[in-house]
C-alpha cells in the first residue's frame, strides 16, 4: 500500500493536521484504450472527487491477455494491484488461483460497503458466481455479440438496407446481392471464436463442451465440433472463398474497417456502440446477431464477453475498504445508466436498465437495447450459461489457428474443428491435472 500527502507543503514547513492527511491508494489494472479508456479514466475522476478517503490510480496493462498476464506476473512478485480486471475466458483460471484472490462477496461484507447481489442482472452475474451464488468478481463490461449494418453500403449495392436478416440463411441471401452489387467486403467479423462458436453453439443451444460448459466440473472436454459447429463454418468458408466474408484477424481488428464504411455488415460486440456511434460517417443500425433456421426454430439466449473486476489477495484493510468503496459506486444505478448508454455494454443491474428505458435512450436509439433482450429474453440452459473452462485463453489461440485453416480454405470445417477439439481437450487435461 502506497499514502501520498494532500496539499502542497514547504519543505521546511511543520505538517498541519490537514496537510498530513492521506488517502488510501487503490490500484486498478485495466485494458481499455480510446474511448472506453478515457471513460474509465472519467468513473475514476468521479470516485476521486466525490470522497476524500480513497485515491483510485487507474493503470492500462495492454490487451485482455496482456492484462491477465501482467496481473499473475505482479502477483508473483508480490507487486499485485487491489483491483485487476480480466476477461471473461481467465473466470476459471482466476477461480483456481488459490491464494491470489479475494472474493468480491468477501470484500464487501467486510468493508461494510453497500452490496446487493440480488440487485445484480442474473444473466451477467451467474458467469462470474459460484454454484452457492456467491459472487468472485465484479461484473463490469459486459457485452454480447450482434449484427452492425452499413444502411449507406447496402443501399449504394442496391441491397434494401431493411431487408430481414433475422437468420443465417437470410444473411447468405443478402450476402449474393452485395456481392453482385460490388461490394467489396460484405461480411466482417471482431472476436471469431467467441462470436462464431462460443456464441453461436449458446444461441442455438448446443454444447460448447461436456459437464454444462465447464461449470459442472474441471473433466469437461470440448464439444465444439458438432453437427450444428460445423454446418456454420462451412458456410462461412464458402464464403470466404467467394469474397463474401473479408477475414481481418483474431480480435477486433475488423472494426476499424467497418468504422471507416468500408465493409457492409459486422458481427461484433454490443460494445462496438462507443467506436461506431463516435467515428461512423455513414448511417448504421444494429440488429440481432441471426441464427440458423436449419438448427433452432428461435434462438436462445446468447452468453456475455467482456470482462469483471478481481480483487487481489495481500493487500490492508484500508486498502480493501476503498476497494469496496470504489467498486460499490461503480454498481450504483447512475454510474451504471451512464455506462451502458455510452459503450453499448450491458448494464449490470437491473434499476440500471430500467432508469435507461425511463430516460428515453431506448426510444431515441433503436436497436442499443437489443443487447439485453438477446441475453434476459429466455431463462439460461445448461447449453446457454456461459463457459468456464481452464486454460481458455490458450484454447482460443488453438481455435483461432483451426478457423483462420478453414477461412484460407486448407481444412475443411470439420477437420479444422476435430483437430481444435483434440488440441483443445489436451489443456483441458492439463489444467485439470493441476488444480485437482
Amino acid at each position: 500500500m502506497k499514502k501520498h500527502l494532500i496539499g502542497a507543503v514547504a519543505a521546511t514547513a511543520v505538517l498541519s493536521p490537514i496537510a498530513a492527511m492521506a488517502k488510501t491508494e487503490v490500484h486498478f489494472w485495466h485494458a481499455f484504450t480510446g474511448r472506453l479508456g478515457e471513460l474509465v479514466a472519467a468513473q475514476v475522476e468521479d470516485f476521486n472527487a466525490g470522497q476524500s478517503d480513497y485515491e483510485v490510480v487507474q493503470t492500462h496493462k495492454g490487451n485482455y491477455s496482456e492484462t491477465l498476464n501482467a496481473g499473475i506476473a505482479a502477483f508473483r512478485a508480490k507487486e499485485q494491484p487491489n483491483i485487476l480486471m480480466v476477461y471473461e475466458v481467465g473466470t476459471a483460471t482466476m477461480m483456481a488461483a488459490k491464494g491470489a484472490v479475494k472474493p468480491v462477496y468477501q470484500v464487501m461484507a467486510e468493508s461494510g460497503a453497500s452490496f446487493d447481489p440480488d440487485a445484480y442482472i442474473g444473466a451477467v452475474k451467474g458467469y462470474y458466481t459460484t454454484t452457492e451464488g456467491d459472487m468472485l468478481s465484479l461484473p463490469f463490461n459486459s457485452s454480447t455479440p450482434v449484427l452492425w449494418v452499413n444502411r449507406d453500403a447496402m443501399s449504394a449495392a442496391g441491397v434494401d438496407p431493411d431487408s430481414d436478416m433475422s437468420t443465417w440463411e437470410q444473411v447468405g441471401d443478402v450476402l449474393d446481392q452485395l456481392k453482385a452489387g460490388g461490394e467489396d467486403c460484405p461480411l466482417v467479423t471482431a472476436w471469431q471464436s467467441w462470436i462464431h462458436l462460443e456464441n453461436f453453439s449458446a444461441y442455438h443451444n448446443v454444447p460448447f463442451a461436456t459437464q454444462d460448459n465447464g461449470f459442472a466440473g474441471l473433466d469437461t472436454e470440448l464439444s465444439l465440433n458438432g453437427p450444428a459447429q460445423v454446418a456454420h463454418l462451412s458456410a462461412m468458408g464458402q464464403w470466404a472463398k467467394d469474397g463474401k466474408f473479408i477475414y481481418t484477424g483474431r480480435r477486433n481488428e475488423g472494426g476499424a474497417n467497418f468504422r471507416a464504411g468500408e465493409c457492409a455488415l459486422f458481427t461484433e460486440s454490443s460494445a462496438g456502440y462507443a467506436g461506431i456511434s463516435s467515428e461512423a460517417k455513414f448511417d448504421f443500425e444494429v440488429r440481432p446477431l441471426p441464427y440458423w433456421k436449419a438448427v433452432a426454430d428461435e434462438p436462445q439466449n446468447t452468453i456475455i464477453g467482456g470482462a469483471s473486476l478481481w480483487v487481489m489477495e495481500g493487500h490492508s484493510a484500508d486498502e480493501y475498504k476503498g476497494v469496496g468503496a470504489f467498486l460499490s459506486f461503480l454498481s450504483t444505478s447512475d454510474v451504471q445508466a451512464a455506462w451502458h448508454q455510452n459503450t453499448g455494454y450491458l448494464p449490470i443491474t437491473s434499476e440500471a436498465g430500467d432508469a435507461t428505458r425511463a430516460s428515453g435512450f431506448y426510444d431515441k436509439n433503436p436497436g442499443t437495447d437489443i443487447a439485453v433482450i438477446q441475453m434476459t429474453a429466455k431463462q439460461p440452459t445448461a447449453n446457454s450459461k456461459g463457459l468456464r473452462l481452464g486454460s481458455f485463453d490458450q484454447i482460443r489461440g488453438i481455435i483461432d489457428e483451426e478457423l483462420e485453416a478453414i477461412w484460407s480454405g486448407d481444412k475443411s470445417a470439420q477437420e479444422a474443428m476435430d483437430s481444435a477439439k483434440e488440441r483443445g481437450d489436451a489443456l483441458l487435461r492439463r489444467f485439470e491435472q493441476a488444480n485437482r
